[in-house]
């Protein structure tokens, strides 16, 4: 199951030559962009482990390239993503976001429907075991 969260989240994955170009709208609009992994890709879980600090204040998107290159090396089993924080007034908040990699065996959820008092209808978001190739 591909897992579908942020931008572009229901095309094909974006190639390095796309997420540059991206990298260099955030810069060019004097967004923040920081790097983010997680191993844990739960659509609540919104605390992803963050790889080095924001950078501000670049000019080039090369930077955040080698940056997130790196941070593949080192964390390419699991999900990273590529975030564009804008503080000016008024926004102050997440512009864009964007997975750049996933794991070679992607998470899966199951959406659990329960049913309580008053007709209501409760709805879980739950993890599924990962399936273990048989040997």
């Amino acid at each position: 199951m591909k897992l579908t969260q942020g931008c572009f989240s229901f095309l094909p994955d974006l190639t390095d030559d796309q997420i540059t170009k991206q990298v260099q709208y955030c810069l060019a609009n004097g967004w923040a962009v920081n790097i983010e992994f997680t191993d844990d890709p739960h659509p609540r879980n919104t605390y992803w482990e963050m790889w080095g600090l924001p950078m501000f204040d670049l000019q080039d998107a090369a930077g955040v390239m080698m940056e997130l290159a790196e941070c593949r090396r080192v964390y390419g089993d699991r999900y990273i993503r590529i975030s564009g924080f804008d503080s000016s007034h008024g926004w102050e908040s997440v512009r864009i976001s964007f997975l750049v990699n996933r794991p070679p065996q992607e998470a899966e959820f199951e959406l659990v429907r329960q049913e309580v008092g008053g007709r209501a209808i409760r709805y879980s978001t739950i993890r599924k075991p990962a399936a273990h190739a048989s040997q």
